[in-house]
């Protein structure tokens, strides 16, 4: 041996590709790739984050006391019990860190968001993949593809990068049927596009159950993409599992601020909800109406739309026809998805140029 040898299981991991903000050939690009709010972030969040420039030479709270507590007056939570990352990947990426390994299973429905087999292999589990139902998380194929060696289940709801929803119903009855030592994490990256009779109450199974890890993110609706804020609940066993092998200082003071701050203006959550509601049923009955192209839209609860493509314009092909346009959106074709294109929910002006642009190319192929 000649160089230092990797992990078998890393050398198996295919590294997480993010969404296009550049052409081909190297023009900037409108990003509705990446599912970032359009309107932008909140000027409370951004007058809270300015406020810590003059102390950069100090290392942010590592507590996350004030961040913490605004999460847990947002939601009726217990301070104490909210974990906190750089974006919800760092978490998700922990949860299998803390309870999974080599000879152990992690468990997650086809179509879903990448991190999870990624999070997998990093410690050397195993991913297993569990059929879907029409692009939609399948609670019956989860739990028929539950082992003895099964130590963890991701499930994103909304999914990423689908859009679909499993009703609060279904969610109960999946975390009803896993033996009580397989943590059930829900990602809820898009839970804030929901309207409040859609929740499903995965918040409320947190803080009665054992093995039960809900996380969000500061990245969509909240518009601190750039910050790469997360947070998580728990009980207070897991949560110190994750506490204990987190990245010390991992959110930054003006991080922890902006946070703090965005979590608490309703106002801004509402308005970016109520515009996200609007141009995802306009952009949905756009698509609706070149069906006779083959074009469909899969049913969608968060902030981006996934289009089908089963005639003659391919998906590949309208990604490139829009990049022309001067837009990134995301092909799927590296997620066993050849035939589908996700688009994020952008401004109006930008969906018009969107719509008119797919149906001038499905026109004319």
């Amino acid at each position: 041996m000649t160089k230092p040898a990797p992990k078998e299981w890393i050398v198996g991991i295919s590294a997480y590709v993010p969404g296009k903000a550049a052409s081909d050939d190297g023009r900037p690009l409108i990003k509705l790739s990446a599912n970032e709010n359009p309107l932008g972030t909140c000027a409370a969040a951004k007058q809270a984050m300015a406020a810590t420039a003059a102390d950069l030479a100090i290392y942010p709270d590592p507590a996350a006391t004030k961040l913490r507590e605004a999460i847990a007056a947002a939601h009726g939570l217990d301070p104490a019990r909210v974990v906190y990352g750089t974006g919800s990947d760092e978490l998700l990426h922990l949860a299998a860190s803390g309870y999974a390994g080599p000879g152990d299973e992690v468990l997650f429905p086809r179509h879903s968001f990448a991190v999870y087999e990624i999070a997998a292999r990093r410690v050397g589990a195993t991913p297993v993949v569990a059929p879907d139902r029409d692009y939609t998380t399948d609670v019956d194929a989860l739990l028929a593809a539950v082992t003895a060696r099964t130590k963890i289940v991701y499930v994103a709801n909304p999914n990423n990068p689908t859009g679909t929803m499993a009703p609060r119903s279904e969610i109960a009855r999946l975390h009803a049927g896993l033996r009580p030592d397989i943590l059930l994490v829900l990602d809820q990256a898009y839970a804030e596009y929901l309207e409040a009779d859609e929740d499903d109450d995965g918040l409320e199974l947190a803080k009665g159950a054992a093995n039960v890890l809900v996380t969000r993110t500061f990245s969509k609706i909240h518009g601190l993409a750039a910050e790469r804020i997360g947070w998580g609940y728990a009980s207070a066993e897991v949560v110190d599992i994750l506490h204990r092998i987190r990245g010390p200082f991992n959110v930054t003071s003006g991080g922890q601020a902006a946070a703090a701050a965005a979590i608490g203006d309703a106002d801004w959550i509402a308005a970016s909800r109520a515009h996200n509601r609007r141009w995802r049923a306009w952009l949905t009955d756009e698509v609706a109406a070149l069906s006779n192209h083959g074009l469909r839209a899969v049913p969608s609860k968060a902030n981006f739309l996934l289009i089908l493509f089963d005639g003659r314009l391919t998906a590949e092909a309208a990604m490139k026809g829009l990049m022309e346009e001067g837009f990134a959106t995301r092909w799927l074709g590296g997620q066993g998805m050849a035939n589908a294109l996700r688009i994020t929910i952008g401004t109006e002006d930008q969906l018009r140029i969107v719509a008119a642009r797919l149906r001038a190319m499905a026109e004319a192929a």
